[in-house]
């Protein structure tokens, strides 16, 4: 930080064209999900988080350390979910103590529907935008940026994000 705390103008230029382009491409993707798809922006995050997942589940808590919602919120939205046929949840085979999130025939249908467009949508709008170094050069920094971030704190607000691979 400069002398004064505030950022310099290279500085909040940098900051502001990141939240402008986060928010402008994420607003766009999510509505072309509702739109082709049905889907919200957090449904599709669960359902990749699933579709990717061995035979289709994942524990509940892993899916709140891939998505970093807090466990009323992950609850809530896998309810909504599960009541639109697109997850269920059951006992876990291996600890009866804890319920897996499976992903259904609907849940896989539609995250199979949506995904092709989804991805046509982030390179035309994400990746076609940079040349391949530029892109490159982009997840190098995002990538700093996430460790940065997941690097736990002592102050106040002490929270450390466990990596989710992604």
């Amino acid at each position: 930080m400069g002398d004064s705390g505030w950022l310099s103008d290279e500085q909040q230029r940098a900051w502001r064209s990141f939240v402008s382009m986060h928010t402008a491409l994420l607003t766009r993707l999510n509505a072309h999900l509702q739109d082709e798809g049905g889907l919200s922006s957090p449904d599709y995050q669960i359902l990749v988080a699933l579709s990717e997942a061995p035979r289709g589940r994942a524990r509940a808590t892993a899916l709140g350390r891939e998505t970093g919602w807090e466990k009323s919120r992950l609850s809530h939205h896998l309810s909504r979910m599960e009541r639109r046929g697109l997850l269920r949840r059951e006992a876990s085979a291996e600890d009866s103590r804890y319920a897996d999130v499976v992903l259904t025939d609907t849940g896989r249908a539609a995250i199979e529907a949506a995904a092709p467009r989804h991805v046509a949508h982030v390179r035309e709008w994400f990746v076609d935008a940079m040349t391949p170094e530029q892109l490159a050069a982009f997840g190098d920094l995002c990538d700093a940026v996430v460790a940065k971030v997941r690097t736990p704190t002592d102050g106040p607000c002490r929270i450390g994000f466990e990596p989710t691979g992604a």
